[in-house]
């Protein structure tokens, strides 16, 4: 039987907040758009995205989800995370997260929050 999309955001976001267990229901060509705005052509692949949420996870310390909208094989997450960032600073931030699931896996992702904020507390 084919999770539903609020089984493979469940699953995601338990293994997510604790940095592991996740990766298996990222489908193969997954598709994630964020983190640089200037780019608007997606990042693809499993193996890609796992490399994108290994650099996050170094300045995420807890994550919980605040809401989360489901509409068939469509999402809408926000995520609240607690950071600390290279430089010290902590803050909180909200991310707005927009999924898409497809043959049983979480296919895309696009996501927004504060690059503002990350480009002052992330040394280049």
């Amino acid at each position: 039987m084919e999770n539903s999309t609020k089984q493979l955001l469940d699953f995601y976001y338990e293994g997510f907040a604790r940095k592991s267990g996740w990766e298996s229901v990222i489908s193969d060509d997954f598709k994630f758009t964020g983190g640089d705005m200037t780019k608007t052509a997606p990042t693809v692949g499993k193996t890609a995205y796992i490399e994108v949420i290994n650099r996050f996870s170094r300045v995420f310390q807890t994550m919980r989800v605040k809401d989360m909208i489901i509409d068939g094989t469509n999402a809408c997450v926000i995520g609240s995370y607690d950071y600390t960032f290279p430089n010290g600073v902590s803050m909180n931030g909200n991310v707005a997260e927009i999924w898409k699931t497809k043959n049983g896996k979480l296919d895309s992702l696009t996501i927004f929050f504060d690059t503002l904020t990350f480009d002052r507390n992330i040394p280049k």
